[in-house]
């Protein structure tokens, strides 16, 4: 009776097995190329400024390289940084303006449609640590990229909806 169970129980695991091996994931979304903000479509506010006129997007399976442009302070030359941050939820560390240092992670919605790159500034002012936190959301369609931001700062909070196109 046992070897009849135990054979009833492996023939139906075994087509399933073979079953699930072959469906994949939804594809992610592909964010890469060379992107130009559309100021007339987005919603910039106050810290307009800072957000990127142009992005160059690399792709890859575990991860994704940003490589932002955005205009000089007080009309001096473009600034541009690169970031490459992982989509396992590990914190990447680097050094930001004036020495500040900025913690990123990146996260995959459920479904693959979204991505969403979190950011952490701490940076010193008049003697007092500030932080700065942001969220971004990453989406695409219709060869538009979108990127919603939330951010929390010593300032306030604030939403900003960038658009890109190629």
């Amino acid at each position: 009776m046992k070897k009849l169970i135990g054979k009833a129980i492996y023939s139906l695991l075994i087509p399933a097995a073979v079953l699930l091996s072959f469906t994949t994931i939804r594809d992610r979304a592909n964010f890469s190329g060379d992107w130009k903000l559309n100021e007339s479509k987005s919603e910039l506010g106050e810290f307009g400024g800072f957000v990127a006129r142009t992005l160059k997007v690399e792709q890859k399976d575990n991860a994704i390289t940003i490589t932002r442009t955005i205009p000089g302070f007080n009309g001096g030359d473009p600034v541009t940084s690169t970031l490459t941050v992982s989509y396992d939820g590990k914190i990447t560390e680097t050094e930001g303006f004036g020495g500040s240092k900025r913690k990123t992670t990146a996260k995959w919605s459920g479904d693959g449609s979204a991505l969403t790159v979190d950011n952490t500034i701490k940076f010193d002012m008049d003697g007092q640590t500030n932080e700065f936190k942001s969220t971004e959301t990453w989406t695409i369609k219709d060869g538009t990229l979108s990127i919603v931001t939330y951010t929390n700062s010593p300032r306030g909070e604030t939403t900003t909806k960038a658009f890109y196109t190629h």
